[in-house]
């Protein structure tokens, strides 16, 4: 890879051409645009408000029959910072009011929720709010989404996943005082409208837990890389489609370098160069079932260009495809399983 890898965020968003039509950006242009604040300054005010004006495309994910934005509002780089309350919410309430209606959140990110508080209330009835609960227990769950709950000011949560299903007892994720359990009595009181699963690794896990029936939304690792290590593709993905649940990708640009280890360190850079986030993005969307990419920016400058790279997206032709895939197989050996065992 180019050395000026290291120095790009995970994340930071800048377009190139697909190659096809008039009107698409080319690399420099749309770096010129990007610039301050993802270009809106340097675009002037007319190309500012048309931009604003432009809506998102957007999708059913799956059997809740929501309508979500294509681009989630990832929130985990963000919130376990170092990134300062205020600046939080300023970078958070810029990507919602360009349109975007999918937020993930969690517990365990940080002061995101208590940022997304602020900005939740007013939005509520066009958002779809997701957080998570990390345990394998009704009692850690409810400790967990209570807080939640307070954090984020709302009386009911759109989706609620059970997180890292890969490293989960499922046994007792499964069990009388499991918090599949759990939620199963908050979605019937309606507290919870959905249940989804998320992680990073062993799609067994996933698999068994797509066979309780009881699972609405499944959020996971599905990248141009990471299908040859993970392979969510090829197995859970199909298992979605049987019973029409709802997915979302997550790691499209394959992460920060380094993996979790390096999850706070912004500096080290994204593993996807700029040129190709493009590519990224539309790898993920072209998969069949697939609703929505998740993406966490660092810095309002990525959260304002994985906007404009959502909004300009086309499906990659062949050869876009045969190219990053190629590409992919390459970077694979070099990441390995960084995210936990595959099995």
């Amino acid at each position: 890879m180019k050395s000026e890898n290291s120095r790009t965020p995970c994340g930071k968003a800048v377009a190139v051409s697909h190659g096809r039509g008039e009107g698409r950006l080319d690399r420099r242009a749309f770096l010129r645009r990007t610039t301050a604040g993802a270009g809106l300054l340097v675009a002037g005010r007319a190309a500012a408000a048309e931009l604003l004006a432009a809506p998102l495309p957007t999708r059913t994910l799956g059997r809740t029959g929501a309508d979500v934005t294509i681009l989630g509002l990832g929130t985990a780089p963000i919130g376990e910072g170092p990134v300062e309350l205020d600046d939080a919410v300023r970078i958070f309430g810029a990507v919602l009011d360009r349109g975007v209606n999918l937020i993930d959140a969690a517990r365990i990110y940080g002061n995101a929720e208590e940022a997304l508080g602020h900005l939740i209330p007013p939005r509520r009835q066009r958002l779809f709010v997701a957080t998570k609960v990390s345990t394998d227990t009704a009692e850690g769950a409810e400790r967990s989404l209570a807080e939640s709950f307070r954090r984020m000011k709302t009386d009911y949560m759109d989706l609620v996943y059970i997180h890292s299903a890969g490293s989960r007892n499922i046994d007792r994720v499964l069990g009388e005082d499991g918090v599949l359990d759990y939620l199963l009595r908050q979605k019937e009181a309606g507290r919870i409208r959905f249940i989804g699963i998320s992680g990073h690794n062993r799609p067994g896990n996933f698999l068994r837990l797509l066979e309780t029936g009881h699972i609405d939304v499944v959020m996971c690792v599905m990248n141009y890389a990471d299908r040859n290590i993970y392979g969510f593709e090829n197995t859970v993905l199909p298992a979605c489609r049987k019973q029409n649940v709802g997915v979302i990708a997550m790691k499209v640009y394959v992460g920060i370098r380094g993996g979790f280890p390096n999850h706070r360190r912004a500096h080290v850079g994204c593993v996807t160069e700029p040129e190709r986030l493009p590519h990224a993005m539309a790898y993920a969307l072209d998969l069949e079932g697939v609703s929505a990419a998740m993406v966490g920016p660092y810095t309002m400058d990525e959260a304002l260009g994985n906007v404009e790279i959502a909004r300009r997206y086309e499906p990659l032709s062949a050869a876009e495809r045969d190219a990053l895939l190629a590409y992919g197989r390459e970077l694979a050996p070099e990441l390995g399983p960084r995210y936990g065992p595959v099995v």
